[in-house]
């Protein structure tokens, strides 16, 4: 009985697009929406069932490039984010032993030691060499 429930079903998702990191992270939008709409406003409730209905449509589309279009746009996104708060977390880590300044001319996160006064610092990146001063 389950096994033919599920060739059926296997069947019918043939060609079709299926769940992908966006459609768990609308699955997700959807019930952080619930519960801000139960603590604060129903209008978090419409939120919700929008992130559901995409999350559905995406899920059973046949258009398979757009959605892995969609997809690759959301990955790009989110690993920017992961990306900031692993930064926000190495230096929170490291606080005791260096500190962080961005070059002056690429931009680039620089670990330095914790050395007070003012130094010459030469970034492996652009291999330019500025002066940084470290306080505390």
């Amino acid at each position: 009985m389950f096994r033919k429930l599920m060739d059926r079903f296997n069947r019918f998702m043939y060609g079709r697009y299926g769940a992908d990191p966006l459609f768990y992270a609308l699955i997700l939008l959807y019930v952080v929406f619930t519960v801000f709409a139960s603590l604060f406003s129903p209008l978090f409730l419409l939120l919700a069932y929008a992130a559901v209905i995409w999350a559905i449509y995406r899920y059973f589309s046949t258009d398979i490039y757009k959605r892995r279009e969609e997809n690759r746009k959301f990955l790009g996104i989110w690993q920017k984010i992961k990306n900031y708060f692993a930064y926000l977390r190495d230096r929170f880590r490291d606080r005791k032993v260096c500190r962080y300044r961005k070059c002056k001319y690429c931009h680039a996160a620089l670990r330095l030691p914790i050395k007070k006064g003012k130094h010459s610092v030469k970034c492996p990146r652009c291999g330019k060499s500025f002066d940084v001063h470290i306080w505390i």
